[in-house]
C-alpha cells in the first residue's frame, strides 16, 4: 500500500493512534520520527479505564461499528484493516497477557495500562524509530505543488514537506501524520492543535463538544449521594417530546450531578445541541419488576412490617443512603406507620421508584471529557488510507478526527484502526 521508495515519515502525538501509525509506517520500512510534546509518550492512554486500560471490545467487527456513534461508514477499512483480534495479537506478541471482562471489555490481565504504554514503547524501539520528546509541532510547513501535477497528485494544489517545532526547529519530511487527539483531558497534551493544523491546511472542521462524560444535574439531593452507585437500574433521558436514549446498567451519583457508564454512553448518544435545553432522566431502580409486580413486592414488605415507620420499613429496597432521599421525594410522612399508608400513596411510591426523575442542566466540560465528538470532517479524508483529499502528503487519524463512540474500548480500537492504516498507507 506504499510507494517502492522508503519516505521520511513524521508523526505528531505520542498517543495511541500516534504510537500504532509510527509503528505501521516503519514496519513497511520508511524513517520514522515520532514527535510528542510531553515529557513521555501515552499520558493520555495512562489514564484510561481508571488507569486499566480497556484497550478494545472482543465483540465481532459488526457489533463493534454498531458502537460507533460518528460517522461509521468512514471506519470500514480502517476496521478490517486492523481489526480487533489483530489489536490484541499485537499486544500478546509484545509481552502483555490479556483479559476479557463483562461486556466484551478487554483489558492486560496485570490492570495496568503502564503494561499497554510499555509494550508500545518497545515495539517502537525495535522499529528503530526516532522519538523526540518535548517537542511540540506549532506549525506545518507547506510547498506549493503545482510543479508535481501529474499522477495521483493532480487533485492537489500543496503537500507538505515538515513541521516547525515550537523551539524554531524544522523538520522535513515526506509525509506527516496528525495524530494530535481532540481537546478532552487537556492536561494530557490534547489541546486542539490538530484541529488548527487541519484549518490552515484547508480542511473542514465538525464542531467539537465533549463525550463520554458526566452530567451536570439540578437537583440538590443528587449531591447528597456522592459516591453511591446503582447497579442493574434503567436510566431513559428525554426532552419533554421523545425518549433520546435508554438503557440497562451502572451509574453513579457525584457532588455535581451523575457519572457512570451509563451516563457516560448516553452523553455519546445524545446529540450535544439537546443540551442547549433541560433534559430529564428518570431512573427505574427496579427494571426486573412491572409496576403491578412492584406493588405487590411493596405490599408484602409493608405487611411484613406493618407496625414499623414508614423511614424504617425501606432496607429490602433500597441502599441505605438512597432511603432518606426516597422518603422526602415520596411525600409520605416519614414517621407514619406503613400499616396506614393508603393504596393511592403506594402506588404512588411504586411510581417514583420506577421514574425516579432527576434534571439534566447540561454535560461537564472538556476537562472531564473521556473523548472529543466532533474534529476533522472526514469528508476530506480518504477512508481507505486515512490520507488528506486536500494537501498531498498528510495523514489523519484518531481522535482528532469526527468519530466517537461508545465506552466499552471501542474508542481504542478507532484510534488503532485509523493509526494503523494511516502508517501502513503512506
Amino acid at each position: 500500500m506504499n510507494d517502492a521508495h522508503p519516505k521520511r515519515v513524521v508523526v505528531i502525538g505520542g498517543g495511541a493512534s500516534g504510537m500504532m501509525a509510527a509503528y505501521a509506517a516503519a514496519e513497511c520500512g520508511h524513517d520514522v520520527t515520532l514527535l510528542e510534546r510531553n515529557e513521555k509518550l501515552g499520558k493520555k492512554l495512562y489514564i484510561t479505564g481508571k488507569g486499566r486500560c480497556n484497550l478494545t471490545n472482543a465483540c465481532d467487527m459488526e457489533d463493534m461499528l454498531a458502537q460507533v456513534m460518528s460517522n461509521r461508514k468512514f471506519l470500514y477499512s480502517s476496521f478490517y484493516t486492523f481489526t480487533n483480534d489483530m489489536v490484541m495479537s499485537f499486544f500478546e506478541e509484545n509481552g502483555v497477557k490479556l483479559k476479557t471482562e463483562r461486556g466484551g471489555r478487554v483489558f492486560p490481565a496485570s490492570d495496568r495500562s503502564s503494561d499497554i504504554i510499555k509494550a508500545l514503547n518497545t515495539a517502537l524501539h525495535m522499529k528503530n524509530i526516532r522519538i523526540m520528546l518535548h517537542a511540540r509541532v506549532n506549525k506545518l510547513i507547506f510547498a506549493d505543488n503545482n510543479m508535481e501535477r501529474t499522477g495521483n497528485n493532480s487533485s492537489y494544489d500543496r503537500r507538505v514537506c515538515g513541521v516547525r517545532l515550537s523551539d524554531g526547529r524544522v523538520i522535513y519530511a515526506d509525509h506527516v501524520i496528525a495524530a494530535t487527539g481532540g481537546i478532552s483531558y487537556p492536561s494530557t497534551g490534547s489541546t486542539g492543535d490538530g484541529y488548527r493544523f487541519a484549518a490552515d491546511s484547508g480542511h473542514h472542521l465538525v464542531e467539537a463538544s465533549p463525550s463520554l462524560v458526566p452530567m451536570n444535574t439540578a437537583e440538590r439531593w443528587v449531591k447528597d449521594l456522592m459516591g453511591l452507585s446503582l447497579r442493574n437500574v434503567s436510566v431513559a433521558f428525554s426532552d419533554g417530546s421523545r425518549v433520546l436514549y435508554e438503557d440497562f446498567g451502572e451509574m453513579l451519583f457525584t457532588h455535581f450531578g451523575v457519572s457512570g457508564p451509563l451516563i457516560l454512553s448516553a452523553s455519546a448518544v445524545i446529540p450535544p445541541e439537546a443540551f442547549r435545553k433541560r433534559l430529564m432522566l428518570h431512573i427505574d431502580l427496579k427494571p426486573a419488576l412491572s409496576a403491578e409486580e412492584l406493588d405487590d413486592r411493596v405490599l408484602r414488605d409493608f405487611n411484613e412490617m406493618h407496625s414499623r415507620e414508614f423511614k424504617n420499613a425501606l432496607g429490602r429496597l433500597f441502599p441505605s443512603r438512597l432511603i432518606p432521599i426516597m422518603t422526602d421525594l415520596s411525600g409520605i410522612a416519614p414517621d407514619k406507620r406503613v400499616c396506614e399508608i393508603t393504596r393511592q400513596e403506594r402506588r404512588g411510591f411504586v411510581e417514583l421508584i420506577k421514574h425516579l426523575p432527576v434534571t439534566i442542566t447540561g454535560p461537564r466540560g472538556f476537562d472531564e471529557a473521556i473523548i472529543t465528538k466532533g474534529g476533522v470532517s472526514v469528508r476530506d479524508i480518504d477512508s481507505s488510507t486515512m490520507r488528506s483529499k486536500r494537501v498531498h502528503g498528510l495523514s489523519f487519524c484518531g481522535e482528532v478526527l469526527d468519530l466517537d463512540a461508545k465506552t466499552g474500548g471501542y474508542n481504542l480500537q478507532i484510534a488503532w484502526s485509523t493509526g494503523y492504516l494511516a502508517g501502513i498507507s503512506v
